[in-house]
């Protein structure tokens, strides 16, 4: 069992940067990849970035490609997503998710609540 909590998301103009953080719960954080998400208001949920367990393979939706960065650190159990540049249609709900990787949310057993990010242009 995993429990998440992420953490970081806030109102800023387009330009800027956050740093979204995930604290995890639970024995098998580290064990498993970790994903980002996200849901702008009617809209699907959106796959932003997966890392695997052990940092080596770190992937990005092209929208996302070059402006954000996955990270993890499995000592605190926490995952990160960097991002800079930031543009209106970043905008959404963003969530962290444990499971077995991959840009498919059906691949993610364990969800966050997730943390507002608004972008204003």
């Amino acid at each position: 069992q995993v429990q998440l909590v992420e953490s970081g998301g806030g109102l800023v103009q387009a330009g800027a940067s956050l740093r979204l953080s995930c604290t995890a719960s639970g024995r098998t954080f580290s064990s498993y990849p970790m994903g980002w998400f996200r849901q702008a208001p009617g809209k699907e949920r959106e796959f932003v970035a997966a890392i695997s367990w052990n940092e080596i393979t770190k992937v990005y939706a092209d929208s996302v490609k070059g402006r954000f960065n996955i990270s993890r650190d499995n000592a605190k159990n926490m995952g990160y997503l960097q991002m800079n540049s930031l543009q209106p249609e970043d905008t959404g709900v963003y969530s962290c998710a444990s499971g077995t990787g991959g840009n498919d949310p059906r691949a993610y057993s364990y969800w966050g609540q997730g943390t507002q990010v608004t972008v204003s242009s």
